[in-house]
């Protein structure tokens, strides 16, 4: 038997009779790691906004890899949102034994200029809502003795500040430290915690944000494909890794941006703020 057939057997084993819930499911790394711990063998609970969207996935998945798929649309910026899904999923009687948190955004330009509205979202959907959905599914994994949390951060977590998009950096930057601290917190208990960190990626996200135009001009070696992204993201988790960054460029950046000086870097990033100033 091939080496292959031997790994997707074993990953097949990992997810048998067991549920993963992944929020920010209907695109993109959210709808990678889908199919990914759908092939691996676990039955799907997908969140996102996206109702169509969402319920055209899970048929697929259900389909081509014959696992359950539960589709709950839910906005995640809404206060309460984590505690009624917790609250869901035990009416339904399901045992959330992986918990993805994928769901997330930026809110483009100077802080200044942007909404309290969307900022506060973006808090709430990346910084309160994983931490809640942490601290209500992940005792009860504990508790069953067997659990995976993979939150999807970002290689930005790992960087200076910089203007605009300024929440963005600084909740990636939480979602690396909660990772790790609850990876620590749950040592020996067979509850794997890992941030994910990938770099640029092939995704929505930058349509979205309305930067696909200045992202486009990035050289192609510095891009990945969202499903390798979410392939190596399962690897992590399933290892027991705190921290994942997909892609030896990426692993450069980051130690990069621990190595280089701190005034060396203010000074390249208040000039790139006055740049983005003129008009």
């Amino acid at each position: 038997m091939a080496n292959g057939q031997k790994d997707n057997e074993t990953a097949r084993k990992e997810g048998t009779g067991r549920h993963a819930l992944i929020t920010g499911a209907s695109a993109g790394i959210g709808k990678d790691l889908a199919e990914v711990f759908a092939r691996s063998g676990f039955d799907l609970v997908l969140v996102a906004r996206r109702e169509k969207r969402l319920h055209e996935i899970a048929r697929d998945l259900e389909h081509r890899f014959a696992v359950t798929v539960h589709a709950v649309t839910l906005d995640l910026s809404e206060p309460g949102a984590a505690e009624w899904l917790h609250n869901e999923m035990r009416m339904r009687g399901l045992n959330i034994d992986a918990l993805v948190c994928n769901a997330g955004f930026g809110v483009a330009g100077f802080y200044r200029d942007t909404s309290w509205a969307d900022q506060h979202a973006l808090c709430q959907v990346m910084m309160t809502g994983v931490a809640e959905l942490c601290h209500r599914f992940a005792p009860d994994m504990g508790a069953r003795g067997y659990g995976r949390i993979l939150n999807v951060a970002s290689l930005a977590g790992f960087l200076p500040p910089a203007p605009g998009g300024t929440l963005y950096i600084p909740a990636k930057a939480f979602e690396i430290k909660l990772s790790q601290a609850l990876a620590l917190e749950y040592t020996g208990e067979n509850v794997h915690v890992t941030a994910l960190c990938p770099g640029f990626t092939y995704t929505e996200f930058h349509d979205v944000m309305g930067t696909r135009a200045a992202m486009s001009s990035m050289p192609r070696f510095m891009w990945m494909k969202s499903m390798r992204v979410a392939e190596e993201g399962y690897k992590a988790v399933m290892q027991g890794k705190p921290v994942h960054i997909p892609g030896r460029l990426n692993r450069f950046i980051a130690w990069l941006a621990w190595a280089l000086p701190s005034p060396a870097v203010n000074a390249i990033l208040r000039r790139q703020a006055l740049y983005a100033k003129k008009p």
